[in-house]
């Protein structure tokens, strides 16, 4: 306890104050995000935008796919000109695109808006992890990075949360809440946050950019590294379904009313604090179980694969979140989300730290923060790689509104095209209505005949090829090999 003690009285204020501002960003981040698919593809009606599921698909998967990317370079920018003023400069651009999201209606201008979010994200995103490192040193430097990792998670709970309660207001709520969280991290950094001790960049702004890109060149010659980072972005393309996917597929085809009913039976107060006015759980509150397992148990877990190889680790880990993404499309009852989110989020708790560790164990002594930087890229592919499956792939086997469209076909129902005027619940209402149906029957009508609890085919086996592909690479590249040789 006492050297707890010691350790504590280490950090410094500016180490707190970047915890707290990672707490915010994620808060924010997450709180959009968790809620993005719904509110790109959503009925009009409801105040969402109507997009189709390949815009969203494209739209979300390049531009996060570009946010992961850009830090390879971008932690250039805040070595030479400051982190507090690129911190400055990213927090303008992380606040003034959260608010406009909730503006724009037409695509074009909400991929610009997006992309002009992420590129401020893309600012912010290295200089924290930075700051903490040069704020600890060798004895709290283990305890501190457990603090960050913890703040990560607990603004990435608390944010979907808020964002849940608000949309039901309006949508715009969402992201003016975004904007505020941000402006509060301004607010902090102006008035207590002190730029770290740091070597201060010479020469011009490109040649510094492209010394970083030719970092990451060096570093991705390394064949055995090069292959280890393609592999990986199988699992980020699994894992990114949460967001991209699952939360689109709950609120279609999932019944989260009996989860309010069991709530409801336990504590009727606490089921209409969380729940919907129409008796449903929202699909960004079920998928957002995740963060709070991992909070919960990501300790215990990590205590308990630590004496495992990384590379066991993440094979065991992969294969197990496989399973769970896969049963988490596999139910309309939202009862075995519960239990289909534990299995994912116990996989993901396994293996997606053991990547970081493993990472600096392949990696030459000389070279580990440059491993480092480039084990940002599968992140980039993964994320790319979902937007495009949760697009047209879901879209052909899972989209309702797609499968409607050619129940109605064959039916020769004769709808109005969705419209600005006739938004897609005018759609599934008059479809329901011309075959003599409630709009529950006519769910269920979909299921059976479409099947569109398939796609869970799909994502599994990404995953199951990623852990099968991770234990050929270690037992026909890696067994028996020194790290970074």
């Amino acid at each position: 306890m006492r050297r707890i003690e010691r350790v504590f009285s280490r950090f410094p204020r500016t180490f707190w104050v970047a915890n707290a501002m990672e707490l915010l960003e994620r808060w924010a981040w997450y709180g959009m995000f968790m809620v993005l698919a719904l509110y790109l593809t959503g009925s009009t009606d409801t105040g969402a935008l109507g997009f189709s599921q390949q815009q969203k698909g494209l739209l979300m998967g390049t531009v996060v796919a570009l946010l992961y990317f850009l830090p390879v370079v971008t932690g250039a920018l805040a070595d030479r000109f400051g982190y507090k003023r690129t911190l400055i400069l990213a927090y303008v651009m992380l606040a003034s695109g959260y608010y406009l999201m909730g503006q724009v209606r037409s695509y074009p201008m909400m991929y610009a808006v997006f992309l002009w979010l992420a590129l401020g994200a893309s600012l912010f995103k290295p200089i924290i992890a930075a700051t903490v490192s040069k704020t600890t040193d060798e004895e709290s430097s283990s305890i501190g990075f457990g603090i960050y990792y913890m703040m990560v998670n607990i603004g990435a709970f608390i944010g979907p949360i808020f964002a849940s309660r608000l949309r039901l207001i309006s949508w715009e709520h969402v992201f003016t809440m975004g904007a505020a969280v941000i402006l509060v991290n301004l607010v902090l950094l102006l008035l207590l946050f002190r730029e770290p001790a740091r070597e201060k960049a010479a020469g011009r702004v490109l040649p510094d950019l492209a010394r970083a890109l030719g970092h990451v060149g060096t570093a991705l010659r390394d064949w055995k590294f090069l292959t280890f980072l393609v592999i990986v972005v199988g699992f980020w393309t699994m894992y990114m379904q949460l967001f991209y996917t699952l939360p689109v597929f709950i609120d279609q085809w999932v019944d989260t009313g009996v989860v309010y009913d069991a709530l409801k039976a336990v504590s009727p107060r606490f089921a209409q604090a969380v729940g919907t006015p129409e008796g449903t759980i929202s699909a960004e509150l079920m998928t957002n179980i995740d963060a709070m397992y991992i909070i919960l148990f990501q300790v215990l877990v990590s205590y308990g694969v630590m004496r495992m190889r990384p590379l066991n680790a993440m094979v065991a880990g992969i294969f197990v979140s496989a399973l769970g993404i896969g049963l988490s499309f596999m139910f309309q009852n939202g009862m075995f989300l519960f239990v289909s989110i534990f299995i994912f989020g116990i996989g993901e708790m396994a293996s997606s730290p053991k990547i970081t560790e493993y990472v600096g164990r392949i990696a030459p002594q000389d070279k580990t923060a440059l491993y480092m930087g480039a084990s940002f890229l599968p992140l980039a592919g993964g994320n790319f790689l979902a937007g495009l499956l949760s697009g047209g792939p879901f879209a052909r086997m899972s989209d309702k509104i797609t499968l409607l469209g050619e129940e109605a076909e064959i039916r020769r129902l004769d709808l109005p095209p969705i419209s600005d005027g006739f938004s897609s619940n005018d759609y599934f209402m008059m479809a329901a209505e011309r075959m003599g149906m409630t709009p529950h029957q006519l769910t269920d009508h979909l299921w059976a005949t479409y099947h569109p609890q398939n796609i869970w085919m799909l994502f599994t086996a990404i995953g199951v090829a990623t852990a099968g592909l991770l234990w050929l690479f270690d037992r026909m590249v890696m067994r028996d090999k020194p790290p970074g040789k």
